[in-house]
């Protein structure tokens, strides 16, 4: 394998796989006579039907777009069939959203656009796969702040069903903050790349930035206060709980700093559906100690998968316990 790039942002690493495939000296070939001769460098060796894996590295140093190419040299010849086309795009930013997945559906729909231009895959998507009716389904990215003094104030523009939390918050220099996003829908729902997005602002505090704490929608303070009535006989009032949340910090916004990023959320809400033919198992008889099996079908015939488990009759003699649970797609 021969690595073609220019400005050296990527590497290629074998795994173990490749490391049993790898030789430095003399092997006997499957040929008529088993003859070989001394390979000029090392090589790797794949019999019929074996395979092995490469690792490919993009390690940019500067913000820029970055292509190389990986050549498959058998024998003494290069392979013209066999050329792997290699695509990176080094960016420096002041924040960054990271965890989040490859949007395959818009790579697919640029390059039946654009056939002959090659783009970086854009990881800006989250798949939450099937989801059912009425329960909420999670997913958690994070949105990082590079600068080394910069303090930036984000917010969410998310609508129902998806509910993002914090929505609104601040990023201190070098901080990081895990953002969660819940899709839960009453009634079955299919969303293909929906979009939310995120203002970003740089700010300003009043207060002495040392003096300023961390701060998202997120916070709240739990006082006690005495209650307004007081209870017949009681010597002291009795005592209610009060959560209130922590207010914003007092900040101003810088001019001209507003950026603003974006993600696809893709997921399938639905009832779960099955279908069970049989009423009764009829197990032939068994002497003491002896193993007889029964074997019937259950289909999922719904759009989202199905977790079920098995559990005793309520009028059996025996101990309820679940006998399996499983997840069927």
């Amino acid at each position: 394998l021969h690595l073609e790039d220019e400005h050296g942002g990527f590497l290629l690493k074998g795994t173990n796989s490749a490391l049993e495939m790898f030789h430095t000296e003399d092997v006997e070939e499957d040929s008529i006579g088993n003859e070989s001769k001394s390979p000029k460098k090392p090589f790797f060796l794949l019999r019929r039907g074996q395979s092995t894996k490469f690792n490919v590295i993009f390690k940019p140093t500067l913000a820029q777009h970055l292509e190389g190419k990986i050549r498959v040299l058998l024998g003494d010849i290069y392979s013209d069939k066999t050329l792997i086309e290699l695509v990176g795009e080094g960016h420096k930013d002041d924040f960054t959203l990271d965890g989040l997945e490859e949007d395959t559906e818009e790579r697919n729909a640029e390059s039946s656009l654009k056939k002959d231009v090659i783009d970086a895959v854009r990881v800006n998507h989250i798949q939450f796969g099937d989801c059912h009716v009425g329960k909420p389904c999670r997913r958690t990215f994070s949105i990082t702040n590079h600068t080394r003094t910069k303090v930036m104030r984000f917010e969410w523009e998310a609508d129902v069903p998806f509910q993002v939390s914090p929505k609104v918050g601040h990023l201190h220099p070098g901080c990081t903050k895990d953002i969660t996003v819940t899709l839960k829908s009453d009634v079955p729902a299919t969303f293909r790349r929906h979009l939310v997005k995120c203002k970003v602002t740089n700010i300003n505090f009043e207060l002495p930035r040392r003096k300023v704490q961390d701060w998202d929608d997120r916070m709240f303070i739990v006082t006690w206060k005495d209650a307004t009535t007081k209870e017949p006989g009681a010597r002291w009032p009795k005592k209610e709980q009060v959560v209130e949340t922590v207010p914003e910090p007092a900040y101003t916004v810088v001019e001209e700093s507003s950026q603003e990023a974006e993600v696809y959320l893709s997921g399938l809400v639905d009832y779960t559906q099955f279908k069970l033919n049989t009423v009764v198992v009829q197990l032939k008889d068994a002497l003491p100690f002896q193993t007889r099996t029964a074997t019937f079908r259950m289909h999922n015939t719904g759009k989202v998968a199905l977790e079920y488990s098995w559990v005793e009759a309520a009028d059996s003699e025996a101990v309820k316990k679940p006998y399996s649970t499983a997840l069927m797609r």
